[in-house]
């Protein structure tokens, strides 16, 4: 429950701990000019909470061009544009939130958006295998 209490400053901080200092999208080093920012993996107007589990860190660029986008349809757009996306980052983030919303209960608005998302990335590794 500790984790719901830190504030943004807080939750960027941990993610990059826990993620390491890489942008999720195009995989620069978050040092120097390539400022990291808090990204909601399952966006604010999907329904996405504030919690560690929703939040990765990015760079500026990135999570000003991907805006609302789902966080799928992004990733592809990212490898196409020929960036290292974290797709595996990408995975477990997701079934961390929704591991999170099983235990916390609420976010009745992200948790069919976080279903879909979750079924595209697997139809996206069934197709890769």
């Amino acid at each position: 429950m500790g984790e719901m209490a830190l504030d943004r400053a807080a939750r960027l901080d941990a993610a990059v701990e826990r993620d390491g200092p890489t942008c999720i999208w195009c995989g620069r080093t978050l040092t120097g000019h390539v400022t990291p920012t808090t990204e909601h993996v399952v966006p604010r107007v999907k329904g996405g909470p504030s919690w560690l589990e929703n939040e990765v860190a990015a760079c500026g660029r990135c999570n000003g061009e991907r805006g609302h986008t789902a966080p799928v349809e992004w990733l592809e757009e990212c490898l196409r544009r020929g960036w290292p996306a974290d797709e595996a980052r990408l995975a477990r983030l997701l079934a961390a939130l929704s591991a999170a919303i099983a235990e916390r209960g609420g976010q009745r608005r992200a948790r069919p958006y976080l279903d879909s998302q979750l079924r595209r990335l697997r139809r996206r590794g069934a197709r890769a295998a």
